[in-house]
Order: structure tokens, then C-alpha cells, then sequence
């Protein structure tokens, strides 16, 4: 089943054209990742899942329910971590949650309010009036108020930016096993290290188009940032592939090379080009591109 069904959807605000046509399917049980830089559309696409805002054209269901069409049962299958921190000065952190469970209908759901306050290391803080939490607990509660009714769909706004290294395991810990059980989770992240490390596909926007949408593996493997890393301990690089250096060094033996690739194919072709040219490698290693350098690269190029 597709967990999110995002169709040609477009957004201006005045003379911004913050969406311009997006498209993507996120299926069930997908761990995506929705990345790009500051004012790509990002939030603008996130708000427009949430039901907060209205596209201009195009549609969103979540397990098939329209965002506008039918919004009540779209929004009970979607939790959501804004990225501001919005919360009630009035309220306990449990009496918040409880709060949260009633707008959804849930008025005894204090089981799993006490397992999500407990994953979340909230459990000390359920009676503490939320204007008394430091920053980091206050993002805690935000992520417990959009687990809190179970959604089958979620979807973390920057949810790290800011927060201590404690939070941060604590939250991937947790998340991670509700994406094990089944839970839909969209990711949008500054913080690339952890989107690698968390999803399994990607899509990248810039100027509200989607320049692109593959699994993490196949972005990098495609991507031209992998480097050849060679030592030679005689002869030295042909003049016909020094437009591959990306970085040369001197050392006591001899020279060293980072040569840039394109594809896993060519470090064969690298390699007889040095045999034949009379050069002896002693060292040799693969430095695989990241998503990092996939990010840089799109962003420069538009499109992959």
C-alpha cells in the first residue's frame, strides 16, 4: 500500500513559487528522507501533507485519504513533528499528551502515553508544566504528542536541529523500532550524517522541483564523487589522467593520487592505463562518495 501519494503539486506564495509540481509516492513501512536546502519547499510540502496549508493544484492522500477531501481520517493516520516548538504554558508534560489523545479520540491511552513518555526519557518530567522544560525536553514532547494516537505514518521536521547527542539516540532508538514494526516515517534533515544513516530512499528538492529520487545506495553509486586513491612506489601518473587529480601529495616513497571516478568501472581501466605506463602501485584504496557529496553535487548541477 502507498503510505503517501503526493501528485503534481504546486504552491506560490505572491510572486514565490515555493512547489512547483511535485510528485512521489512514499509506500508503507518506507524510512524516506525529504532533503534540500533552506527555502527548497520542504516545509512548505510537510505543511501541505499535514492538511495546515492548501495546495494551489494538485493532490496528497495519506493511505489513500485526500488531505482536503477528507481530512479527518488522513489526519488520524498522520502524527507530525513541526519543526518550531509549539506547545501549551498551561499544561503537565502527561497532561498534554492526554490532551493530544482526546483530539483524537482517545480518552484512555494512558498505557501507551507512559511507553512513549518512557522511550522518550520523559517519564521523570510527566509532572512538570511545560513552560519549565529546557528546549531539548519540549522537542521530546512534541514527538510523544505526534506518536501519541499510533499513527501508521510520521513525519519528523527536522527533529534533531538544536538538541543534545542524548536526544538525538534516544529519538533514532525509538523511532527506528516503530519503523521496524510497520510506521511510515518521512524524514527532512540538515544534518546528512543521520539521513544516511536512517533511510533507505531519498528525495532532494531545490526551488520546489524534485531534481532527485532514488534509494540511498543507487545515488551513490551513480554519483560522480568516489575517489581512486593510489600510491605509486615507481614511475609516476600519465599526463592523460591528471585531469582526474583531485588531490595530489608527496610522500617519501613516492607519489600519491585521489583520482576522481565516475563509475566502479573505470578503476580497471585506471589501473592498466598506470601498468602500461610503467607505474608501480604499493597502496591502493576505494573512497566511496557520500551523501554529502551526492547533496553538494545536485545542488550545483540541479539534477542528477
Amino acid at each position: 500500500m502507498t503510505a503517501i501519494e503526493i501528485s503534481n503539486v504546486e504552491k506560490r506564495y505572491k510572486s514565490l513559487q515555493a512547489l512547483g509540481g511535485v510528485s512521489l509516492s512514499i509506500e508503507e513501512g518506507e524510512f524516506f528522507g525529504l532533503l534540500g536546502p533552506n527555502g527548497a519547499g520542504k516545509t512548505t510540502l510537510i505543511s501541505i501533507i499535514a492538511g495546515l496549508i492548501r495546495a494551489d493544484s494538485g493532490s496528497v492522500k495519506i493511505h489513500g485519504h485526500d488531505v482536503v477531501g477528507d481530512f479527518r481520517a488522513a489526519r488520524k493516520k498522520l502524527g507530525v513533528v513541526p519543526q518550531e516548538l509549539v506547545f501549551d504554558p498551561f499544561f503537565t508534560v502527561r497532561e498534554t499528551l492526554r490532551l493530544q489523545s482526546g483530539y483524537f479520540g482517545l480518552p484512555n491511552n494512558d498505557r501507551w502515553i507512559d511507553e512513549v513518555m518512557e522511550n522518550l526519557d520523559l517519564t521523570n518530567k510527566a509532572d512538570t508544566n511545560m513552560r519549565a522544560l529546557s528546549g531539548g525536553m519540549k522537542r521530546r514532547v512534541l514527538v510523544a504528542q505526534a506518536l501519541v494516537h499510533k499513527p501508521p505514518v510520521i513525519v519528523l521536521d527536522e527533529p534533531t536541529a538544536g538538541v543534545d547527542v542524548e536526544l538525538r539516540q534516544t529519538l533514532w532508538k525509538f523511532i527506528s523500532r516503530l519503523n521496524r514494526e510497520g510506521h511510515t516515517v518521512v524524514l527532512t534533515t540538515h544534518y546528512l550524517e543521520e539521513a544516511q544513516a536512517m533511510c533507505k530512499r531519498v528525495a532532494m528538492l531545490k526551488s520546489g522541483k524534485v531534481v532527485a529520487l532514488d534509494t540511498m545506495s543507487a545515488l551513490i553509486r551513480r554519483i560522480s564523487g568516489s575517489q581512486l586513491i593510489v600510491h605509486m612506489k615507481e614511475g609516476d601518473l600519465p599526463d592523460d589522467m591528471r585531469h582526474l587529480i583531485t588531490h595530489p601529495e608527496s610522500t617519501e616513497t613516492g607519489r600519491k593520487y585521489s583520482l576522481r571516478i565516475n563509475d566502479y568501472a573505470e578503476v580497471e581501466q585506471i589501473l592498466a592505463r598506470l601498468r602500461q605506463s610503467g607505474a608501480v602501485i604499493d597502496e591502493m584504496q576505494l573512497q566511496q562518495a557520500d551523501l554529502e557529496d551526492i547533496f553538494l553535487q545536485i545542488m550545483d548541477k540541479g539534477a542528477l
